[in-house]
């Protein structure tokens, strides 16, 4: 598995992994997001939850078109799933939030794997 080197992203794979050996799976997607900002929050990270992003379409203006879960630094999108399996829209839908909101790189972490290192998938545009 090839993760992406920016270092945000290092810590929060460290952090979520932590959050997942405590808790491990089967809870909701809230649980998992709120121990990781805490996790996140005590490494000295700047993160911010459920970043209402807007989108503009042909003269229409949406203030809040979707809620980003997590934008760490600036510079990472993290969308939290608990999920039996990851689908290939999960990972179109972190892409198309990357884009609107023009950050290049991002995390999907499923929680809901017996492993947390099966359940992450990292991309960059």
């Amino acid at each position: 598995m090839t993760l992406i080197t920016v270092p945000s992203a290092d810590l929060v794979i460290k952090c979520a992994i932590k959050v997942h050996t405590e808790l491990g799976p089967g809870l909701f997607e809230t649980v998992y997001l709120l121990c990781l900002v805490h996790e996140l929050l005590k490494e000295g990270l700047r993160v911010r939850t459920q970043v209402r992003v807007p989108l503009e379409y042909d003269g229409l203006v949406f203030d809040c078109a979707f809620r980003a879960d997590l934008i760490v630094e600036d510079e990472l999108i993290v969308e939290v799933k608990s999920v039996d399996k990851l689908a290939p829209v999960h990972s179109k839908q972190l892409m198309t939030y990357m884009r609107l909101c023009k950050i290049n790189k991002g995390l999907l972490l499923n929680f809901n794997e017996k492993l947390l290192k099966d359940g992450i998938k990292s991309i960059v545009l």
